[in-house]
């Protein structure tokens, strides 16, 4: 555990090196504070239009970081050649996999934070309401979410050639699963056979990212906080494919040649 926080911890100071984080948080920032800029309106509803708008581009920039921030791990240690090193340390592959993990998970949750408290505190001083509990819940199910991201992201880096084809073939599986996804049962019972069960048992092996969007949750004053017990089922249900994705990545990694392309 030593050897993967300290790989976690090296990714953590890398996003912060970086721009990516800043330029995002500044385009959240100036959505963010127009919401501050609509008293003389005094009408509930544009401000729940307002906090909508808001929490996409949270889930945006989040999602963005995320994607951009585990395409680039283990590619870029190739290309560098710093993985040769790192691996002769002893530092097995499937540490390296496991820390890259925890390293972008952490690095993307700080953002979040940042992002959810920055949003919350504007949007409480307008509405004079501060649902703590339901900013706490909307953002662990996006972090617990992007974690199914990252890990999906890290199989992919060691698939593909480029980090820039893994992020755009992930972000299309992404957005196509959050788009879509919850759709594919009822597209499948107006389908004949086979084409209904194949779209079925591909309807349940999939992730469903979309049930970890609650900013309804965030935007609706009147919608009540998400039962703890299915909070902790989403979460679960999220570790499974973390878990999956991980190993996946591991067996194609201990096989696969470091030598830079």
């Amino acid at each position: 555990m030593n050897t993967v926080s300290a790989l976690a911890g090296v990714v953590i100071k890398e996003l912060y090196r970086r721009k990516d984080f800043y330029v995002l948080f500044v385009l959240t920032a100036v959505l963010t504070l127009s919401m501050g800029m609509i008293n003389f309106f005094n009408d509930p509803k544009i401000v729940e239009d307002l906090k909508e708008i808001c929490l996409l581009l949270i889930w945006i920039s989040a999602l963005v970081i995320a994607l951009t921030t585990a395409a680039r791990q283990i590619p870029a240690e190739r290309e560098n050649r710093t993985v040769f090193p790192l691996l002769a340390k002893p530092v097995t592959r499937g540490q390296v996999i496991l820390g890259k993990f925890l390293g972008c998970w952490l690095a993307v949750g700080v953002a979040l934070v940042v992002f959810y408290v920055f949003f919350g505190v504007l949007s409480g001083s307008r509405e004079h309401a501060w649902p703590v509990l339901k900013y706490v819940q909307a953002f662990w199910l996006q972090w617990v979410m992007l974690a199914v991201v990252i890990a999906l992201v890290l199989f992919g880096s060691v698939v593909f050639t480029s980090a820039a084809e893994n992020v755009t073939i992930c972000f299309f599986v992404v957005l196509g699963i959050l788009l879509l996804a919850g759709h594919l049962n009822t597209v499948a019972l107006q389908q004949p056979e086979p084409a209904r069960t194949l779209l079925y048992s591909f309807y349940f092996v999939i992730p469903h990212l979309e049930w970890f969007d609650v900013r309804d949750l965030v935007i609706y004053n009147t919608w009540a906080p998400v039962p703890w017990v299915d909070c902790l089922l989403a979460t679960l249900y999220a570790a499974v494919y973390v878990t999956l994705f991980l190993f996946a990545g591991w067996l194609v990694f201990r096989r696969k040649s470091l030598t830079a392309s």
